[in-house]
């Protein structure tokens, strides 16, 4: 594999799959993963990671949210960059932006691999990320499948990501079609990241907490239960601004939501005021960088944030 990768852009969906997919190569290698948050990094911490080995071991070094990096450290990628050691794989993750924009610069002289993780406005641009994403799985999806599944979820890819991966689990051999979609996912009868969102946003902490359990007992990533409620949280304040006797099909549009999105907000948004959601999306933010490492226990810090966001359904 190649020994710089620059995955770049906002789009988090996107850098995540092309992490799994570089993660996956480095598993085949057998090599010593060291992963570093650019915003914790103090001088020296980069250079140790990116020391020579002994031993010629294969290693990679993975530095998330570039962007944040102190000023301070980067001279420690710009010196790498003149002497890359070709047993070593560097992952840079850069959300895009003007921010760090010398030093991205520099890496790019270097010709890494460029991974675009632009966010996809286009519906043949989700549909394509819907289809690739069944793939990863190993499962084929019919046209008409995919183009059902992006009408009913909207832009939304965390949602999509999960979705598929739902699907392609509980789905029968074969092509994945239409009327599968529509059985399997009406409903998403099986415990998901939105089931534990909806129980929240409703304040019913209780069945939060068994849907969470239940829902990381069957496989589904912390990281995915944060997203799925920060996602839930977005459409809240989108409808809240709008004109209650305006239809939903005639806000799809401005919103960038499916309709069923919108009516599903709007019954949601009961109980809920803007001081409520803003108190809920501060503490789902502390939630992600929780379970992303921040905490030492992710799943008790998730377990605290449910009880904080249900909480804040009744604040005024």
């Amino acid at each position: 594999m190649n020994a710089l990768y620059l995955i770049l852009g906002s789009e988090g969906a996107l850098a995540d799959r092309a992490m799994n997919k570089i993660n996956a190569q480095l598993a085949q290698e057998r090599a010593e993963v060291t992963t570093l948050l650019a915003g914790e990094v103090i001088v020296g911490d980069i250079a140790d990671a990116l020391a020579p080995s002994l031993f010629s071991e294969r290693r990679a070094l993975i530095i998330k949210d570039l962007q944040d990096l102190d000023d301070d450290c980067k001279d420690e990628i710009t010196r790498y960059l003149t002497n890359i050691d070709p047993t070593t794989t560097v992952i840079f993750i850069h959300k895009g932006g003007v921010k760090g924009k010398a030093l991205l610069d520099a890496i790019k002289k270097a010709k890494p691999e460029i991974i675009a993780c632009d966010a996809l406005k286009k519906e043949a641009e989700k549909e394509q990320f819907v289809k690739d994403l069944f793939l990863d799985g190993g499962r084929k999806a019919t046209p008409g499948a995919i183009k059902a599944l992006v009408g009913a979820l909207g832009g939304d890819l965390r949602e999509l990501q999960q979705a598929v991966s739902q699907i392609s689990l509980d789905a029968p051999a074969g092509a994945i079609d239409e009327v599968m979609i529509d059985t399997l996912h009406q409903g998403r009868i099986e415990t998901t990241g939105f089931d534990v969102a909806d129980a929240t946003l409703d304040g019913d902490l209780s069945t939060a907490l068994v849907t969470l359990r239940s829902a990381l007992e069957t496989g589904t990533d912390p990281v995915m239960v944060t997203s799925a409620i920060a996602s839930s949280l977005r459409n809240l304040a989108k409808v809240s601004g709008t004109n209650r006797g305006s239809k939903s099909f005639e806000l799809a549009g401005e919103l960038g939501m499916a309709p069923w999105q919108i009516d599903k907000a709007r019954r949601q948004l009961a109980g809920w005021t803007p001081r409520g959601i803003a108190s809920a999306v501060a503490a789902v933010a502390k939630a992600d960088a929780d379970v992303k490492g921040a905490s030492s226990d992710p799943i008790f810090a998730l377990e605290k944030a449910l009880a904080t966001i249900a909480a804040a359904r009744a604040a005024r």
